[in-house]
Formats: C-alpha cells, structure tokens, sequence
C-alpha cells in the first residue's frame, strides 16, 4: 500500500526536537546520524536506536525502481490486460474459498467486499506468493535521504523505528517492496503501527505469514479511510453519444438518477443506489471503456495514487465478484511517454499543476486536459490525443 505517487520535495525543516536539521539529500551517513539524534529527541533509548539504525545502507537499486514505473503510463485496456491473467481469477476464487471464514469476519467488522482485499492481494503480491526482496530499513531510510518525497517517507523510518522498538520488526532480515511496504498486502510501517490487526488470535501480527492478520489489518485501513459497509465502488455502463463530456471525470459527481436521466445504463443489470452521487469514468476517453464510480471508489486512492492500477484494482474486484470483462470499444490512440511529458509542459505553461512532467496521465493531468479541451471546443473528456497535443 503506496500512497506516495506524487512527488515532494524539500531541503530544510524543524526537527521533533525543534532544532533545525537535514530532512533530505547531502552526506548519506550525515543524514542518519540526524535520524539517530531525532530519535533521540523522541524519546528512544540509545540500545534501541543502535540496534535500529547499525545497519541501515544507502540502496541504489531502491532508487532505480522508484525512477522505474513505466508501466503507469499505458493506457487502462493495456494496463489491466497486463495484469489480470485468468491464473489470478482462477487463484482469487480458491483464495476466496479456502479463507471463506476470514472473509465473512472482515465483512461482518469492516463492510468490506471479499472482491476489493482479494484485487489488491493479488497486484500486491500475488496472493503472497512474492512480497519483495529489498530490506525494507534501507529502503525507507534510502527514500527519505532522497528530495523527491521526504515527507512521505521520513516518517515511516520512525514508525518502523516503534515496531522494532516493539519487538516486531527486524532492521536486518524484514524484506518487502522497494517502498518500504511489507507483507501479503504491501502496509507501511505507520499503517502497521495504528491498523494492524491479529486477525488468527495467536498474540503476534504476523503480516507476511498469516492471511488473516494481512486481511483483516487491510480492511481496518479501508475502513478507517472511510468506506462504506456494503455499498458498491464500480460499475460497468453504456454512454449516449451526446453526454456532457465536460460532467465526466472522477471530481465531478451527481445523482445516479440524473445519470440514468441523461442516458446511462448499467452494462448488466440495472444501476444500484439511484440517490447515491457517482461519477462517470472515462480513462480512454468517449469512445473507449466506461464505469460509473461510487463513493467507494475515491477511498481506494489512499492505497494507491494511480488512477490506472485504482481503476484496473476495482475493474478486477467486480470480476471477481462475478462480472464479465469490460467491453473495450474503440478508443482513440493515446500519447507516447515523450508525448504525454511534452502535453505537461504545455499544460503547465498555462498554469496548470500537472504534478510534473512524469509522462503519466494522473488525475491532475486529466483535469487540465479536461480545462484546455473545453477552451479550445474540443469533446472535454479528459482524454489527450495528438489533435490536443498539437492544438496546445
């Protein structure tokens, strides 16, 4: 579980202990001697921070995989075909049923659907099968060093600092994914310090052995993040021809109702919660693929920033659930990773924040694609295309 997809940046801040101190960049060993002097001023006994902090190394190949995730800029048809393989459907329904019991519990306690813990369990780590093979302390310390996203990241240096101070972290041999996330669904340090939970009741939180402290723990998050018990996240639809394009988009909302009222039906079945605000999703524009998303559905962007492995995330819960595959349709060719760069720095001239010139389509990206396609009388649809690109 990743929520830092955006990047940040910054050189100097005040340290817990009000002095000011390095938070990023400069002399690695520097930068953990003031870790050791922080956690100092929090309180820590000196064993403690010694035998935290003994062996934490600079890794180079963390950073490599955090520059690495070219993957996020293929368009959702490509990106979810690349993920759901019908091995993981087949797995999900065994997962399903040979943790029926623990399943039944996180909906009884949390209200969250078997379909969403399965998805995630599944790109996380495909079902545990793979958890990550970076140590988990140098790549946190490593992340924190660098500028990019210090403020995500110092703070899960100190969170995993308590759990080892706890007994349930070692600096040494704990392993997970190059973001410092750990076990069968990917939690950071703080997210293990105030949600983890002993779901099989052997007295130890044990995320990477134990599927129902990995589930239980997952659906506290989801939970406490603000999903609501037993209501859907998305929905497959069909769209008329002549849709406001400029209402589509995830930061636009209204009635299910009103949906229906302009034309939108459910691809199967009937629309569920007609009173219920939901927006109509678009990621390949108005002629390729469609859904509606629910509330639910903007809860799932605290586990992971991408609006392409969100999207694909819920797409494959309700597969899991039962639903058929999306109907493609036929969207028109996006922009290459140098061509979507190119759309950001003509976006941000205008005065827009993008988030940067990442070459991926976020939703930041999306919303002023959406600003400049209305301005220039083109279908707002949040969709960039070569005819946007040399239009701007």
């Amino acid at each position: 579980m990743w929520r830092g997809i955006v990047a940040g940046c910054f050189a100097l801040g005040l340290s817990a202990g009000g002095a000011w101190a390095q938070q990023c960049g400069g002399s690695f060993d520097q930068f953990v001697q003031d870790l050791r002097a922080e956690a100092a001023q929090r309180g820590y006994d000196r064993a403690t921070i010694d035998g935290f902090f003994q062996h934490a190394d600079f890794d180079q190949r963390t950073l490599d995989a955090d520059r690495r995730q070219g993957v996020f800029t293929l368009p959702f048809t490509e990106f979810s075909r690349r993920l759901i393989s019908q091995n993981r459907i087949d797995n999900g329904r065994r997962n399903a049923e040979r943790h029926s019991a623990i399943f039944d519990e996180v909906e009884r306690r949390f209200g969250v659907s078997r379909g969403i813990l399965l998805s995630f369990w599944a790109f996380e780590t495909d079902y545990g099968a793979f958890q990550g093979d970076f140590n988990t302390l140098d790549s946190l310390v490593t992340l924190a060093h660098d500028c990019r996203r210090p403020e995500l990241f110092r703070p899960e240096v100190f969170a995993a600092l308590e759990l080892f101070a706890r007994g349930d972290f070692d600096p040494v041999n704990t392993q997970g994914a190059w973001a410092g996330e750990i076990g069968m669904v990917q939690m950071l340090p703080e997210d293990i310090v105030t949600h983890a939970i002993d779901g099989d009741g052997d007295g130890r939180i044990s995320l990477q052995t134990s599927a129902a402290d990995a589930l239980l723990s997952g659906a506290n998050i989801l939970s406490s993040l603000g999903w609501r018990a037993g209501e859907p996240w998305l929905v497959e639809i069909t769209i008329p021809d002549d849709l406001d394009w400029y209402e589509t988009g995830i930061h636009s909302a209204k009635p299910v109702s009103a949906w229906e009222a302009d034309g939108v039906r459910a691809r199967n079945g009937t629309l569920p919660m007609p009173n219920a605000a939901a927006s109509v999703i678009l990621p390949e524009g108005r002629f390729g693929p469609a859904f509606l998303a629910y509330p639910n559905f903007s809860v799932l962007f605290e586990w992971n920033q991408s609006f392409t492995y969100v999207l694909t995330a819920a797409y494959f819960a309700t597969r899991l659930d039962g639903a058929p595959v999306f109907d493609a349709r036929n969207p028109e060719p996006g922009l290459s990773r140098d061509e979507m760069q190119a759309l950001q720095r003509k976006l941000e001239a205008r005065g827009h924040d993008v988030g940067g010139t990442t070459g991926i389509l976020g939703a930041r990206t999306r919303a002023a694609v959406r600003a400049e396609q209305r301005k220039l009388g083109l279908p707002a649809d949040a969709w960039p295309t070569r005819a946007l690109l040399n239009a701007l």
